[in-house]
């Protein structure tokens, strides 16, 4: 059994058809989703969607591109909200120098508090990043000075030596369709010497949809072909793949148990 450990099932692509999408992604052996949330307005949704469906489960956060509307929520109001049973994880947070859509200062100080609101509550938390790695890595290394924290960088597209730094400050790595990209040369060297013990393997649906389904809208389901294609780089088999995979998902994201 696979585990999506990043999905958007409430955005435009699979709401429409959710219950079938939902369907699908079982079939194709995925025992588990987590519903990602991006922005204030969208908690709720995404967090009815986990109530009502016993294998998702859901994040509260705010995308690094939606830091400028969102200046009032901070550390208190994500614990708040965290408290949920089936909240397991913070954001998806950080930061995105690539289209600058928020201002790179109110992306830090949201970034930070959602790293607060991780701490506070021993959530783990979910981590964008692009085109900003040396900002992400000074923060997270300057708040772990503070105190402890764990996560994972999803949909990891940076440097073999960011994935290094990371996975030193205790984080997993999350590794999406991307990689079954022609273009990902430098994103397969890095997932095949990822450590097994710290991979994590996602959709980031609807977007980014694996060979061969690229030019679809992305779902849960496709996760199986991620996965294969992963388990092919690195010279394992997909069952030993598919466990180490979930097995960590359950240990980071512990409150699913």
């Amino acid at each position: 059994m696979l585990i999506d450990s990043h999905c958007h099932l409430n955005y435009k692509g699979l709401i429409e058809n959710q219950a079938n999408v939902l369907e699908r992604s079982r079939a194709a052996g995925v025992d588990l989703m987590l519903n990602i949330a991006t922005r204030e307005s969208e908690w709720d949704a995404v967090l009815d969607t986990a109530v009502r469906e016993p294998d998702v489960w859901a994040t509260v956060g705010i995308h690094p591109h939606e830091a400028d509307e969102h200046p009032h929520v901070d550390t208190a109001k994500l614990v708040e909200r965290a408290a949920h049973p089936r909240v397991v994880g913070i954001g998806e947070t950080g930061l995105d120098y690539y289209y600058e859509h928020s201002d790179r200062e109110r992306q830090q100080k949201s970034f930070r508090s959602h790293i607060a609101a991780c701490r506070e509550t021993g959530l783990p938390m979910i981590v964008h990043t692009r085109d900003a790695e040396e900002d992400t890595l000074r923060i997270m290394r300057e708040e772990m000075e503070t105190g402890p924290y764990g996560g994972v960088i999803h949909c990891f597209t940076a440097s073999g030596a960011f994935a290094d730094a990371a996975m030193d400050l205790g984080f997993y790595i999350s590794i999406s369709g991307i990689v079954t990209f022609k273009s990902a040369k430098d994103l397969q060297e890095t997932a095949a010497r990822l450590p097994l013990d710290r991979l994590l393997v996602e959709t980031d649906s609807p977007f980014l949809a694996p060979v061969p389904h690229r030019g679809k809208s992305c779902e849960p389901a496709y996760v199986a072909d991620t996965a294969k294609f992963l388990a092919n780089l690195r010279g394992e088999s997909i069952e030993q793949l598919a466990a180490a995979t979930s097995a960590n998902f359950r240990t980071l994201f512990s409150k699913v148990a």
